[in-house]
């Protein structure tokens, strides 16, 4: 989708709560990534994140044992995880290392000859592109690896080793079984470039929000037809914000709550329960051994049609990130995890120079609302500091 606008805030003073329009909201930024004249690869959908973890068998026991995705194949290094209704190798690298970060953000594309397209894209635009035709990883074949205009480590492949879709193993299921991995959710200091540079890549914008100065706060893109494959969130970056999978109800998710407290783990629940505004999802965000962050998510809506509209919040509005008006704890917006470059090194972070959601919401005494004009006081956080 096409960004027309240059300059005219979207929001004001007299805005619907939220405003829909059927145009991309985001204004143009003036320090934008240039557009490759060559063709960009045709992406499917996020397909799987390589993370690094500090004690494999701690990250194995939490995520098989406590999350129960099912382990595809396994090493003294590595362990390759699926959700039930994956066919592909695995949706989540477990890799031994000794830095906590994310080695790859992972996308499948639509034939092989999307490869040559992704190296061509990512040489115009001077990034390190790396190629290797027997793939980074078990299960995956030959693949393009990029560190991105934005830092962050991308990664496009084709060919797949194809597994035991479990969809169907009802004797398997748990009550809190994880059926898909949905999308990522990438820290970024400047919103407005990365989501030019996501669309020149294919990704269009579902949901976003910003302030009546036309300030960003994050940006909803999808390539499959849900709300988003990846979310571009204002902050110091590039890190990764969470990876989320999907449940099939809502109840899933109570009964992972439900376990994380027999096992007596409530304390790795960040947030949540709850239903976000931005989605209409229900979630749950959790923290695994070394602090990368999961989302458990469920029920968001279709978005495939040309012309579906897209949806601008008010960083001011309760409801944008919790539907029931619940307060965002501070570390949902201060902590990431660290990326790597191409060579396993931890990227250096640059701060975000525009406002901080943080800052004009959980730090604004009161100046968030939950019905616009209101000057009535209730218990939400941003009443009571």
């Amino acid at each position: 989708m096409s960004n027309p606008n240059t300059s005219s805030p979207i929001l004001s003073a007299a805005s619907a709560e939220p405003v829909v329009t059927t145009t991309d909201p985001i204004p143009a930024p003036g320090n934008r990534i240039p557009t490759p004249a060559a063709a960009p690869p045709d992406i499917l959908r996020c397909a799987y994140m390589e993370i690094v973890v500090t004690d494999l068998a701690a990250s194995r026991k939490f995520y098989v044992d406590v999350l129960d995705l099912v382990v595809t194949e396994e090493d003294e290094n590595t362990v390759y995880l699926r959700s039930f209704e994956e066919f592909i190798h695995h949706n989540l690298v477990l890799r031994q290392g000794p830095v906590a970060a994310v080695a790859a953000f992972s996308y499948r594309v639509r034939s092989p000859e999307d490869l040559d397209r992704a190296v061509a894209f990512y040489t115009e635009l001077g990034c390190r592109v790396e190629r290797r035709a027997e793939g980074y990883v078990k299960g995956i074949g030959d693949s393009v690896r990029v560190e991105d205009p934005l830092g962050f480590p991308y990664e496009f492949f084709y060919d797949v080793e194809h597994v035991e879709r479990l969809a169907w193993r009802y004797d398997l299921y748990t009550p809190g079984a994880l059926v898909r991995l949905d999308h990522f959710n990438q820290v970024t200091p400047d919103v407005p470039r990365a989501v030019a540079y996501m669309e020149d890549l294919g990704f269009r914008v579902t949901e976003d929000i910003q302030d009546e100065a036309g300030t960003t706060y994050a940006a909803w893109m999808r390539r499959k037809p849900t709300v988003h494959d990846t979310a571009m969130t204002g902050g110091d970056g590039p890190r990764m914000h969470h990876v989320a999978f999907a449940t099939h109800e809502k109840h899933n998710i109570i009964a992972i709550c439900d376990k994380l407290g027999a096992l007596r783990m409530s304390d790795v629940i960040e947030r949540g329960p709850g239903r976000h505004g931005v989605s209409n999802a229900f979630y749950l965000y959790i923290r695994d051994p070394d602090g990368h962050r999961i989302e458990v998510y469920t029920q968001d809506y279709y978005t495939g049609d040309p012309d579906n509209p897209v949806v601008t919040w008010d960083v001011h509005d309760n409801q944008r990130r919790d539907w029931w008006g619940n307060a965002v704890v501070p570390s949902w917006y201060t902590d990431a995890s660290l990326v790597l470059d191409l060579d396993g090194n931890p990227k250096p972070v640059v701060s975000r120079t525009d406002d901080s959601e943080l800052e004009v919401t959980i730090g604004a005494d009161g100046f968030s609302y939950t019905r616009k004009g209101d000057e009535a006081q209730g218990f939400k956080l941003g009443n009571t500091l």
